[in-house]
């Protein structure tokens, strides 16, 4: 199955310490050799401050019982530089952790520099320091120490850059510490800083966002509330044009988060659109499920593809705990496209596409038409379902068709009324420059004279 697992793809928009859970996942997979697994984690971690961890796996690969002398001399030298840093930092740690100046700060950030500056003598060397210590202590693995003392940066620095660097590294800091509802607030914000950031190029906002589709995906897949969070997310326009653009495999979560959340079921034909746009470049088991539903409506080729989805799906770091869940939905979606075509559908024949046991599908089928509403009977004697064929009326087929319209027109008229704004905008700036050249042309005269 390694031709469709994502890891290598999404390794370029992970930091290191992120890709590790992904390869110590591959691990327990047969997907590639364990020797090669082993081998990319001590070339991970060799490059962060984890030197007895990196240092265990060493010996494991070349199966050796004592380690470099560059080891002992690495873990010398982190554990200097975390020293260091810490002394540096601790006076303006104790100054900002006391409950009284933390109540006192408010968002201008340069008020706050200036009250730690004239009444706890903190520098804004002392600030910066704190990102550096932030960034030893996720370097060396201490997640909940970094998380917090880049927050207290963040909260502090007047650098935009570095503060922008700091929230992806607390961002890192909870994913990897566990603490989901921390990070989803954090994924938040950053998603809406990085929205209002002016970047100095569409490319660098463009490479923020596809970090922000990766990484998002440890949040979505873990916190309660992520299967609405990243449909929500991953179909606003911007983000709809970066997968399309850039990382067109990330179709494979927002395609399985949309199969899994039947209260988002709504958003179906806008990602059967997607799918199409990018079938092109990339496709697996998962949206070809969808296309084959959907857009051929090749019941066989979907059943086929949804056999295949299970194994692809048990094989992939952010959705092997979301088998079966996807399983059930897809048959769901299945069933619902199948019904709506057929007029008289044979349950044995339904149930076997499905690979269900007739007797379970017979059940399931039931349960489906309860659930759904379906205006459909039973016929246990021909072992058929009946579809009573349902059309609406002419007036609700036209509420639906013209139902957005009234919000398009509003964008329309306000983008064509900010155009007209700004073009008079620019003749009044030309008129100014127009008439000069003539008041310069009527004076010489009477100066000549």
């Amino acid at each position: 199955m390694a031709e469709h697992d994502l890891t290598l793809r999404m390794i370029p928009s992970l930091d290191r310490q992120l890709v590790f859970p992904l390869l110590e996942f591959l691990s327990s997979r047969d997907v590639y050799k364990a020797e090669d697994i082993l081998k990319a984690k001590v070339d991970l971690l060799s490059h962060t401050g984890m030197v007895d961890y990196t240092g265990e796996l060493y010996k494991q690969l070349h199966n050796v019982d004592t380690l470099p002398a560059e080891f002992e001399q690495k873990r010398e030298q982190v554990i200097k530089q975390l020293l260091d840093s810490e002394q540096q930092t601790k006076h303006i740690r104790e100054v900002i952790e006391n409950p009284e100046v933390a109540g006192s700060l408010r968002q201008d950030k340069l008020q706050n520099l200036k009250l730690l500056r004239d009444n706890y003598q903190c520098t804004p060397e002392m600030v910066l320091e704190l990102y550096n210590f932030g960034q030893l202590q996720y370097s060396s693995g201490n997640y909940g120490g970094s998380a917090d003392i880049l927050l207290h940066f963040s909260i502090l620095s007047t650098d935009p850059e570095l503060t922008l660097s700091a929230m992806w590294g607390k961002l890192a800091s909870e994913i990897l510490f566990g603490n989901w509802e921390v990070a989803y607030g954090d994924l938040m914000k950053l998603r809406e800083t990085i929205d209002k950031t002016h970047f100095k190029s569409p490319t660098e906002q463009l490479q923020q966002r596809v970090w922000l589709l990766h990484w998002s995906l440890f949040v979505f897949f873990n916190h309660p509330q992520g299967r609405d969070g990243i449909v929500e997310t991953f179909m606003l326009q911007h983000y709809v044009s970066t997968i399309q653009n850039a990382c067109p495999w990330i179709l494979r979560y927002l395609a399985a988060a949309v199969v899994t959340n039947r209260r988002k079921r709504g958003i179906m034909q806008d990602l059967v659109k997607i799918i199409e746009q990018v079938a092109y470049m990339y496709r697996d088991p998962v949206t070809e499920f969808i296309e084959a539903l959907y857009v051929d409506f090749d019941f066989d080729r979907a059943a086929q593809k949804l056999d295949e989805c299970e194994a692809v799906l048990e094989n992939d770091f952010f959705l092997t705990h979301a088998v079966d869940d996807f399983i059930e939905n897809a048959r769901f979606f299945f069933a619902e496209v199948y019904c709506r075509i057929h007029k008289r559908i044979d349950m044995a024949g339904l149930t076997s596409r499905l690979s269900m046991k007739q007797e379970d599908g017979e059940k399931w089928m039931v349960k489906l038409i309860r659930e759904s509403r379906m205006d459909a009977k039973v016929d246990f004697k021909e072992n058929t379902v009946i579809m009573n064929p349902s059309y609406n009326p002419v007036y609700q087929q036209v509420i639906e068709r013209t139902r957005g319209l009234v919000f398009r027109s509003q964008v329309l008229s306000g983008a064509m009324e900010k155009r007209s704004n700004s073009a008079n905008k620019d003749e009044q700036k030309q008129k100014p420059k127009q008439q000069r050249p003539a008041r310069q042309r009527n004076d010489t005269p009477v100066a000549a004279q």
